[in-house]
């Protein structure tokens, strides 16, 4: 007698059939942030693995690794410039028509800046220790791509009938930053001023990166939570957009009052300004954040990675204020670069993965909500951004590093793995896109 298969559950009416198909290259090129998420992922686990190679030679000796770059100003452009725009793009390109008004361009348009791009900061990374002519050109490659992605962004900008540009025009002045700062980043590389380089890197941080980060932000989370918690209105003026854009500026000021200071907190009056502008700002964002729905966007795990990410924008500016204190009083660097991490990684990172992971989702078809892997990856790069912390401790033991890079990298790859492999496949509601 045959067994009798298990009854398979009704699929239920209307509801077709999930779409598979093999992964292939040529669907990058049907949406833009299938390209643009892909490529970015690429730079991301690259750069994050070469600096867990730099962490385990620098604790165990192993592997030796020669260096054409110093090896903070490698990892510091890489992290800051290489993949962020490379998301920017992927999202911009995809949502920026629809707020604009305007009809997007095809993907394949987009190919060679963004290729130049993520092809370039691979290029850093090898010249790092091949030699500085590799570097240097492979952050000509980066300056041409980033010029050419933001001349498009600008060019959908100009052409817009929208009345409201304001966000896109935010972001299209900070990736002229950003552009600026790369071809700074090459110069300073070339004239032997590692000093400068790292005051460009943190320019960008502040004048491209977080201020991107800050105007989306401020378009995109009131109305994500909006969608979803009915009962929160969305609640967004712009002085809340100037105080976030407000700050990026004053803390691109102080990046280069500190380059120009003689010495680290020569000028202790300065040094008191910025821990009250940091502790002003600080409380307010923390503040702003309760009311755009902290607490009710927990119930919500996609929602709150979220409201998570942007808590970490107060924090950081909390964190650096602390740290500033305990410089004038100690004399010290007790919490070293701890307020750094706290944004890139805390704040930039946890974002990224955030609103990644959401656009990822609905636009392969799928529902828009974080399913457990996802929320786990969440939390363990907050395991990872606080292992940062700790190690950035003045007397920490350096093994500390290692194990946050690791940490870090295995997050940053297994979630890369994971939706890279959507991007070259077909949506599985069989739509296009």
């Amino acid at each position: 007698m045959l067994p009798i298969a298990p009854a398979q559950p009704a699929r239920p009416a209307g509801r077709p059939a999930p779409v598979r198909g093999p992964w292939r290259p040529a669907r990058l090129l049907t949406a833009p942030h299938r390209l643009g998420f892909f490529l970015a992922m690429c730079v991301l686990v690259a750069g994050s693995g070469w600096w867990l190679l730099v962490q385990e030679s620098r604790v165990h000796g192993v592997p030796q690794l020669h260096y054409a770059v110093l090896p903070t100003l490698t990892h510091a452009a890489v992290m800051v410039l290489g993949f962020m725009p490379l998301f920017f793009a992927g999202f911009l390109f995809t949502a920026g028509p629809r707020w604009l008004d305007v009809e997007p361009y095809p993907t394949q348009r987009l190919l060679a800046p963004l290729g130049l791009q993520a092809g370039g900061w691979l290029l850093w990374l090898i010249g790092a220790h091949a030699g500085l002519v590799w570097a240097a050109l492979g952050l000509a490659a980066v300056c041409a791509g980033l010029a050419w992605m933001m001349g498009l962004f600008w060019r959908l900008i100009l052409t817009s009938p929208a009345t409201d540009r304001l966000h896109a025009l935010v972001i299209g002045v900070a990736g002229i930053v950003g552009t600026l700062c790369v071809a700074g980043i090459g110069i300073a590389l070339l004239t032997e001023q590692p000093a400068l380089a790292l005051a460009l890197v943190r320019t960008a941080l502040w004048g491209f990166i977080a201020a991107t980060f800050a105007s989306v932000a401020h378009r995109m989370i009131p109305f994500f939570t909006s969608s979803v918690l009915p009962l929160i209105e969305v609640w967004r003026p712009f002085w809340v957009l100037w105080l976030m854009l407000g700050v990026c500026g004053f803390e691109v000021l102080a990046v280069w009052v500190d380059f120009a200071a003689p010495a680290a907190h020569a000028w202790p009056a300065w040094t008191g300004v910025v821990i009250v502008v940091e502790l002003l700002t600080g409380g307010v964002l923390l503040w702003l954040a309760v009311v755009w729905g902290l607490v009710q966007s927990l119930k919500i795990r996609l929602l709150a990675m979220l409201h998570v990410g942007f808590v970490w924008l107060a924090l950081a500016l909390l964190y650096s204020a602390a740290s500033q204190a305990l410089w004038l009083a100690t004399g010290q660097a007790v919490l070293g670069l701890g307020a750094l991490h706290a944004l890139a990684m805390g704040f930039l990172g946890s974002t990224m993965i955030a609103m990644v992971t959401r656009v990822s989702c609905g636009h392969s078809g799928r529902s828009l909500v974080a399913d457990n892997l996802a929320w786990g990856l969440f939390w363990a790069l907050q395991v990872a951004v606080g292992l940062r912390l700790v190690a950035a401790v003045q007397g920490m033991p350096a093994w500390l590093f290692g194990l946050a890079a690791l940490a870090w990298t295995a997050v940053v790859t297994v979630w890369a793995v994971r939706y890279a492999s959507w991007y070259g496949r077909p949506r599985i509601d069989g739509r296009p896109g």
